[in-house]
């Protein structure tokens, strides 16, 4: 897919409707999955919102797999995202998200595509305990995360857990694992850490600003390069 700027046409099909992505919900409408359906994670994330790419092609085939293979050898406490995503930025703005995600579809609006591609297994270490599907640093990628810094650099909406470009870590969250004991989780990073080749890849044209209310996670799918956004109810 070419990555080409458009206009400032980007909004809801239908923005009056906002869908909440919990189980009962999805069920009926037939919804894309959530990103988190770990009770003690939706706790953990309430009030708090996030952008966040979701791969759909060759990236989400391996993230599925590895993921899979990775809980099949670890013990029943470790958590996980029900979905695969790369976090782009998050937020605790509870009082003012229709002003965030009025910002954050004007940038999707002259944002172009993104390309991501898995370079390798690896971890976060401890406290974080985090095994991830990292990513190449692709030029789009880069320029997506910069210029969104410079879009809430003008603002005052509060941040979470921010880094610098050079800082940052592209990666899809595979298993959190800060339940394992360090030389246990010494080995699983060790035998699960590993460079990629063929490194799956795909490009994305979509972005999801999704928020967390009340136990409940909420999203909305917002097309990149000027195309309208969508209501996350299926693709």
């Amino acid at each position: 897919m070419p990555e080409s700027n458009g206009g400032r046409n980007a909004g809801l099909v239908n923005p009056d409707e906002r869908i909440a992505s919990d189980e009962s919900t999805r069920k009926v409408f037939g919804m894309v999955r959530a990103f988190m359906t770990d009770p003690s994670l939706l706790d953990s994330l309430n009030g708090q919102q996030y952008l966040v790419v979701r791969p759909a092609g060759k990236v989400a085939s391996f993230y599925e797999t590895e993921q899979e293979s990775l809980l099949s050898v670890l013990p029943g406490s470790v958590s996980f995202p029900n979905t695969g995503h790369v976090t782009l930025r998050g937020f605790y703005e509870p009082e003012r998200v229709d002003a965030l995600r009025e910002l954050l579809v004007r940038w999707a609006s002259e944002q172009p595509a993104i390309r991501l591609q898995v370079e390798g297994v690896d971890g976060f270490p401890p406290p974080f305990q985090v095994l991830i599907a990292r990513l190449q640093r692709t030029p789009s990628l880069i320029e997506a995360y910069a210029s969104l810094t410079a879009a809430l650099d003008a603002t005052d909406f509060y941040r979470i857990g921010e880094l610098t470009l050079d800082e940052w870590v592209f990666h899809l969250s595979l298993v959190y694992a800060s339940t394992l004991s360090e030389p246990d989780w010494e080995k699983a990073h060790e035998v699960s850490r590993r460079e990629l080749d063929p490194a799956p890849a795909e490009v994305c044209a979509t972005v999801e600003f999704v928020w967390y209310e009340n136990g409940i996670e909420r999203s909305e799918r917002l097309m990149l390069g000027g195309v309208a956004a969508e209501e996350a109810t299926g693709r």
